[in-house]
Formats: structure tokens, sequence, C-alpha cells
């Protein structure tokens, strides 16, 4: 069954996101010259460290603490649990820090990627470069973005 959703609440579940990827940019920034804990997942290139479960958690927390009806699909956390059933329910995707590896070498190259899909499409997008202030967004109807000035 489809989901309906207003102009409303769509702008709202975009300003919320924007803030709480703003937020989550901090704990990165703070953390990216620090010591990591490092451990892989399924590969030895496929790192991951306490900033992208501390990050994830902070965003799925937070999310869901307004949006209890909604889902979610966090790379971290769904690495943990096996697969997601992708359904028509608003679902938050979400790596909490795409680029570890970067990350961990302390080479700027690092985002927080957060999208939500709606009917499994894709509603609102956000890539933030904390270190070097660098912010994508785009919305579903209303455009795409970096730094606020309109991608053509």
């Amino acid at each position: 069954m489809a989901v309906s959703v207003t102009t409303l609440e769509a702008d709202d579940f975009f300003i919320t996101a924007l803030e709480l990827v703003k937020e989550a940019g901090l704990m990165v920034r703070n953390a990216i010259k620090e010591e990591k804990k490092v451990e892989t997942k399924a590969g030895f290139a496929d790192l991951v460290t306490e900033t992208d479960k501390s990050v994830e958690k902070l965003l799925i927390g937070k999310l869901s603490a307004k949006y209890p009806y909604h889902e979610f699909i966090g790379e971290e956390s769904t690495a943990d649990c096996g697969k997601h059933h992708f359904t028509n329910a608003p679902t938050w995707i979400i790596d909490p820090v795409d680029g570890t590896t970067n990350f961990v070498h302390t080479f700027p190259m690092v985002a927080i990627s957060v999208a939500l899909a709606i009917n499994k499409e894709v509603i609102i997008g956000i890539v933030y470069n904390p270190i070097i202030d660098l912010l994508y967004t785009a919305r579903k109807g209303k455009g795409a973005f970096v730094n606020q000035s309109i991608l053509k």
C-alpha cells in the first residue's frame, strides 16, 4: 500500500535530517584527528570505527524518536542484522561515515550520507563532508544544491 506524505511533512523530514547531519558532522570533524579503534566487517578493506557506530546511533536514535513509524537501513546496523526488506514505508538509508578508509587515514574526503525513500522512491538526499564543510542536498521537486547554491 502506498504511503502519502504532505509537503509540510516532507519539509519537516528534510529540516530534521539536515540538523542531525550537521550535529553528526561535528562528531566526525572532532574524531578525524583522534586515534581510532578500527575493526573489519566483511573483508580486510571493509573498515568500521567507533565513529561510524556513534554517528549511526545518533542519526537512527533521534530520527526514530521523532518518527517512530519510519524504518531504517544503516550501513553498520544492517551489516550486523543481515538484509533489510525494503517496503513502501518511509525508510531512512544511512551511511554514517562514507569513506571510512579515508577517515582512518585522516584524509579529508569523507561524508555523512542520508537519504529518505517513501514508496521505494528517494525524496530527500543529504551528503555532507564536515571536514571541508561541503554540503550537497536534493529534494524531489525542489532541486539539488551544493552549499545552498543550486546545481544546474
